[in-house]
């Protein structure tokens, strides 16, 4: 069941929704930065199609500054770090329609300003921007990315949203970084392994490149929404256990 929040249950409540905003914005702008960075790196060290190493080396920078930014942020923001998480967290009542919105224009922004600022560490380098596989249909590269995108919400539910998480909230960025290391790794040569509409939107901004943009929208929109009505429609527990440790404002 969909749960539209008017205000925030209190262990989701931040201190400030501008604060997270503003760690929001950091946090795509760092993500995008480091993420098409190693796309791009990788390209000057290899010339033709991307093979097996340079997919590993991509999957990798992707999936690892995701373990370092969700663990940074999630005091300040939840740490998100993408607005598909940022849906399914509001659809599941935890996160209110304003901050949302805030979240959403933050992530947008700081995704923007990565994929700037490395078009100018690059010297004018066409920014990498996310492409269907030559093989691929616009409607199995939506499929994969909401199959992906539900896998990571469901993570990220289960490992730092669920009152019952125990000591998995400990390992919860951990846990949400190598779903998006392994999420790469599978998708990459069929829908270029998005699952995350900001880090998609902000690379093709500054290429000015808008080709099937909106497979990594309806994609991982899709799939964060089935999961978070499954896990909180089903899964989720009503109450902390009594070995429950707090993970302070995790997943606000």
């Amino acid at each position: 069941m969909v749960k539209i929040a008017v205000g925030e249950p209190e262990e989701f409540a931040a201190p400030d929704a501008l604060k997270g905003a503003l760690a929001e914005f950091i946090s795509l702008f760092l993500f995008v930065f480091i993420g098409v960075g190693s796309v791009l790196s990788y390209g000057k060290l290899h010339v033709g199609d991307t093979d097996a190493a340079g997919l590993v080396l991509i999957a990798l920078a992707h999936g690892l500054a995701i373990v370092v930014l969700v663990a940074a942020t999630a005091n300040i923001s939840g740490g998100h770090v993408n607005p598909a998480v940022s849906l399914g967290l509001a659809l599941a009542g935890k996160i209110t329609i304003i901050r949302l919105v805030l979240y959403w224009i933050a992530q947008l922004l700081g995704a923007v300003a990565g994929a700037w600022v490395l078009q100018i560490v690059s010297t004018g380098e066409v920014v990498a921007v996310h492409a269907i596989g030559a093989d691929e249909t616009a409607w199995g590269a939506v499929l994969i990315e909401a199959v992906l995108t539900f896998t990571l919400v469901f993570v990220v539910f289960a490992t730092a949203v669920d009152p019952a998480k125990g000591s998995l909230g400990v390992i919860a960025p951990l846990a949400i970084g190598f779903t998006v290391l392994a999420g790469i790794l599978v998708a990459a040569p069929f829908s270029g392994g998005s699952l995350n509409p900001a880090r998609s939107f902000g690379p093709a901004l500054i290429a000015w490149n808008w080709t099937s943009q909106w497979v990594y929208w309806v994609g991982p929109f899709i799939g964060a929404a089935v999961a978070a009505v499954i896990y909180d429609g089903l899964f989720i527990s009503p109450t902390p256990s009594p070995t429950h440790t707090a993970v302070s404002s995790e997943y606000n």
